[in-house]
């Protein structure tokens, strides 16, 4: 099998000669980890960074968890795999809904194809969310933190998982439940030791803590053990994230917030205009729904070639996109994205309607992402790698090819 090349998605990959594990760090701005090391808690990060390959990389817009995470394990972007937001207005259905339903992915997985032909593969993900899009059509093991006790041999390809990682399930809102999949992912490899592994993380640590501070350096140093713990049994480790992040307050600490469907509304009266806030999720309790990123639904061409204008007015924002423009520039489903893209600045959100968002669960200053402002992520290797022209722009959903092709 060392010899088989299997094309997905108009890319070829060559099969593994040892463990795989791509690694998503949700929200994983790269000052985390340059602190991380600058601080001295992360010394197996310090040595893969030192002597393996320590680049950077573009992710994909929005900067959310559903796009990025889908772009990783398919190799390409959202124009390919149809996953654009978190949430989005179904056309179809006349409805708002979550994009969490496979029916709505329209490319196969790198994993899956591995899977069908012979690989044995697992998937860990934090949140439960992702889990059917991250393991649709592939066979093996497949389970989320959140539902972990929940896993079965015929929906998940594996029983018994709090046992086997030795943890409780987590809160979904703490740091352990990115520990559990980090947890399982060690045990995983000690037990079934699959030929690939796909681990994908919660961004809680990350909505809370900058980089450098105590409760991030300690995440940090907690998934430093665990890396060096999938080293040390042999595996080719290639790390990115789904997307940065960056503070969205001003000096007071209240959020820096546009809500544009009231703009909208006050502009043009109510009912006007849709605005879809794709970072929408079951979990907002850490953003209040907030990004930096939101696409808008007018009557008509003409009302959104007006509106354009006037929204490029607007304080905070740094890009007003025909749905033509946005599906060019960030490579998106022309048809699953409003009349209108707007991506604000680098620290402020867009929001619906001042009524719609509850902040009162804001323990803290809200950070969070969805911009270009969080477009650059790490990509980082155990092993040196080879055959990548230096003028290359590296994307997050090149972490595959990254360790299938250029680091063997």
């Amino acid at each position: 099998m060392t010899s088989q090349t299997l094309e997905v998605n108009a890319r070829n990959y060559r099969w593994m000669n040892r463990p795989v594990v791509v690694v998503c760090v949700d929200g994983c701005e790269p000052a985390y980890l340059d602190a991380a090391v600058a601080a001295g808690v992360t010394p197996y990060l310090e040595r893969m960074m030192r002597t393996g390959a320590n680049l950077l990389a573009d992710c994909v817009v929005p900067s959310f968890t559903n796009p990025n995470n889908l772009s990783i394990v398919t190799g390409a972007p959202p124009a390919v795999h149809g996953i654009c937001g978190n949430y989005f207005f179904d056309r179809e259905l006349g409805q708002e809904v979550m994009m969490n339903d496979p029916k709505y992915l329209r490319a196969g997985t790198v994993l899956a194809a591995f899977a069908d032909a012979g690989a044995k593969v697992a998937v860990v993900t934090a949140k439960d969310k992702l889990r059917k899009l991250l393991g649709n059509k592939m066979k093996g093991i497949c389970f989320s933190s959140e539902k972990a006790e929940e896993a079965t041999i015929a929906e998940n390809g594996i029983d018994g998982v709090v046992a086997l990682v030795g943890m409780p399930v987590p809160s979904v809102y703490s740091a352990e439940l990115s520990e559990f999949v980090f947890a399982a992912g060690v045990k995983l490899m000690q037990t079934q030791r699959p030929d690939l592994m796909y681990l994908s993380t919660t961004d809680y640590v990350q909505h809370k803590a900058a980089p450098g501070s105590p409760a991030a350096n300690a995440f940090y140093a907690m998934m430093d053990g665990y890396l060096a713990q999938l080293d040390e049994l042999g595996a080719t480790i290639v790390l990115t994230a789904d997307h940065g992040m960056n503070d969205k307050h001003g000096v007071d600490g209240a959020p820096n917030v546009i809500y544009l469907q009231d703009v909208l509304d006050g502009w043009y009266g109510a009912e006007k205009a849709r605005v879809i806030l794709p970072i929408t999720d079951p979990y907002v309790v850490h953003h209040g729904a907030l990004g930096s990123f939101a696409t808008v639904y007018a009557p008509d061409e003409a009302s959104a070639t007006q509106w354009i204008a006037r929204i490029k007015e607007v304080p905070g924002m740094e890009f007003v996109l025909t749905r033509a423009e946005a599906a060019a520039r960030f490579e998106l489903p022309p048809d699953r994205i409003g009349d209108i893209v707007v991506v604000s600045e680098q620290s402020t959100v867009i929001g619906t309607s001042a009524s719609r968002h509850d902040l009162s669960a804001l323990e803290v200053p809200l950070r969070s992402h969805g911009g270009v402002s969080e477009q650059r992520v790490p990509l980082i290797c155990n092993r040196p790698v080879k055959g990548i022209e230096s003028s290359r722009r590296l994307r997050n959903f090149d972490a595959l090819d990254l360790a299938l092709n250029h680091a063997q």
